[in-house]
């Protein structure tokens, strides 16, 4: 697979031949610690503004860092579930990244797992 270096014009075509660089492969670009990371199908819409949307596959990196603002997967009362980790009255939350819904924050209890952090996202696109 080649990657094109050039921004893609959405308006007039511009040829990009000359500014191919060396092959890519957008798996392992995604993921940096290949014997941590797994892959989930998200289902909902609580991230959309992340830019994670329904149907989309998440790498989760069990080696990574959860910091307040980074998107995590975290098992609460034993479900699964992929929101973002923040700090709220100094206090350790689980929220949302969807201004469209009024979904409540999670408080991160002593029973909270936050079980890897987001690293990237694949979308296949579909025209209608």
């Amino acid at each position: 697979m080649r990657l094109v270096a050039a921004p893609v014009s959405a308006g007039f075509p511009s040829p990009a031949a000359d500014d191919l660089e060396d092959e890519i492969d957008p798996i392992a670009w995604v993921v940096r610690h290949p014997a941590s990371t797994f892959w989930w199908r998200v289902e909902g819409d609580c991230l959309i503004d992340a830019g994670i949307l329904d149907g989309d596959i998440i790498a989760v990196d069990r080696a990574g860092k959860g910091r307040p603002g980074r998107a995590v997967l975290a098992v609460v009362d034993g479900a699964v579930t992929a929101k973002i980790l923040r700090r709220r009255d100094g206090r350790p939350m689980l929220t949302t990244a969807n201004r469209a819904n009024d979904y409540p924050d999670i408080p991160i209890t002593e029973d909270t797992e936050i079980w890897g952090v987001i690293a990237g996202v694949v979308r296949r696109y579909e025209l209608a």
